[in-house]
């Protein structure tokens, strides 16, 4: 498929894309693994769309944003068929996507700076935030439209061209969506490339590329990084996750566990803060333990179109084999699978939901991410203890507390080594505030004034008038 917005040469290859609900073939699609193309269409239309203003551009992306919400049920059933997510969970992804356009749409034209001023006697000192230039974004499987949208949406705003490589599972809401926007922005602004993650290397090996913009996990983000290394190319990473929750014995219990069990789900638990590693008051543990397990029992599993399902399948065998593998070395290590713990016996990619205890704080199903819908509970005899657990993974993406007591809450939200801590509540973004970790969690911020900073470089410029 040729056009505006999505670019491939004579195929090399075919994508084959599965239905996570029953594994059958949705579509085949051509796959490429040159980049050049899409480069060239990207770098010829960079002048032009970066000598606009901001306020310019800001139209471009408002009409983007409209256009999403037209074809809203359209992008759902998509995303839902595709990734195998409930399609009452897709459609409320729409609202957001569309908000992170118009608040982009904004943010640019006031974005900040230095103060300029008289630094040096008799010279003017001024900053300017230019456009990158070309920026090579790679998108994940689990949230394909909505992550696409949170990397493109700053990167055009800032005056940058955009190459896009969706994930080779699920690539069909970005093809969609590419379509979609084909007669609204020029053409080059946004380009999309299909195929695995040989094109991917390509991307981010590219000498015409600027910045590689990566959502996914940690291993894959040090290899773009090694990569993009050797180039001294800009990196933005969003890696993965392992979100504790920290459940004090103040914490409103039935509150805790309506979220926390939505958190820990939803998605089929295929989201890098997914409420996944739940930390306990000792004082509460049997009564928060008993309640959560009743309402883990009441999730429906089934077909992501109806909706009556709260929670589909995996997205591929491969992911359900990495769970399975996962929670069996879990149990043999001797922990204990309180509900779940097997697959379904249905077409698909179905795995029950599971919650287990007894783990050891330095076993692999605490200190490595699933991607699956496994939620591990544990005890702590104290505030010091849960810190400790909470802080001890190499991740740093995102973690919540739940208490009534605000020392309590200032001194753990200020102790969390995660880059984004909700207090009594979990897993809520907003494009006006940042969002990214620490450690093996990647760097730079998706949302936020701070997003478009990661895609401009800063220039200083000096003036000394004739004298």
């Amino acid at each position: 498929m040729t056009g505006t917005a999505v670019v491939t040469t004579p195929a090399e290859d075919t994508l084959r894309v599965v239905s996570p609900a029953d594994g059958s073939t949705i579509a085949e699609l051509p796959m490429d693994l040159d980049v050049d193309a899409a480069v060239a269409r990207a770098t010829d239309a960079l002048a032009g769309w970066a000598g606009l203003t901001p306020g310019e551009r800001a139209p471009y992306l408002l009409q983007i944003a409209d256009r999403i919400e037209a074809f809203g049920a359209e992008l759902a059933d998509l995303e839902s068929r595709n990734v195998g997510k409930p399609i009452s969970h897709a459609r409320e992804e729409i609202a957001p996507t569309a908000d992170a356009l118009r608040w982009a749409a904004g943010a640019a034209r006031s974005a900040h700076g230095l103060n300029a001023g008289r630094y040096s006697p008799g010279i003017l000192s001024y900053t300017l935030r230019e456009p990158i230039g070309v920026v090579g974004l790679i998108t994940p499987w689990n949230f394909p439209l909505l992550e696409a949208v949170f990397k493109m949406a700053p990167a055009l705003a800032a005056g940058n061209t955009v190459v896009l490589k969706p994930s080779e599972l699920t690539p069909l809401t970005t093809i969609r969506f590419a379509e979609l926007v084909a007669d609204i922005l020029p053409a080059g602004v946004f380009n999309v490339v299909l195929g695995d993650g040989r094109l991917g290397e390509k991307l981010v090996a590219h000498p015409g590329i600027g910045l590689v913009s990566l959502t996914g996990d940690t291993t894959t983000g040090m290899r773009v990084a090694a990569n993009a290394a050797t180039d001294l190319k800009h990196v933005h990473l969003e890696l993965g996750g392992k979100a504790p929750v920290l459940v004090f014995d103040d914490a409103d219990i039935d509150a805790a566990i309506d979220a926390l069990v939505a958190c820990g789900f939803g998605n089929t638990g295929q989201d890098c803060c997914a409420a996944c590693r739940i930390i306990v008051s000792a004082g509460v543990y049997d009564q928060f333990v008993g309640a959560y397990l009743a309402r883990v029992r009441d999730i429906v599993v089934g077909d992501p179109a109806d909706d009556a399902t709260t929670m589909g399948p995996l997205v591929s065998d491969k992911q359900l084999r990495r769970v399975v593998d996962m929670v069996d070395r879990a149990r043999e290590a001797g922990a204990t699978v309180r509900c779940g713990g097997v697959t379904l016996d249905r077409d698909g990619f179905y795995y029950a939901p599971t919650v287990i205890t007894d783990v050891a704080q330095e076993s692999e199903i605490i200190q490595k991410e699933v991607f699956g819908p496994v939620v591990t509970i544990q005890k702590a005899s104290d505030d010091d203890e849960m810190l400790r657990m909470a802080n001890d993974v190499a991740y740093g993406l995102a973690a919540s507390i739940w208490t009534n007591d605000l020392d309590r809450t200032q001194r753990m939200t200020a102790a969390l080594a995660f880059g984004t801590v909700w207090v009594n509540h979990h897993q809520n973004t907003v494009p006006e505030m940042p969002f990214g970790g620490y450690g093996h969690s990647g760097y730079g911020k998706t949302l936020s004034t701070m997003s478009l900073d990661d895609f401009t470089n800063v220039k200083h410029v000096m003036v000394k008038p004739k004298a």
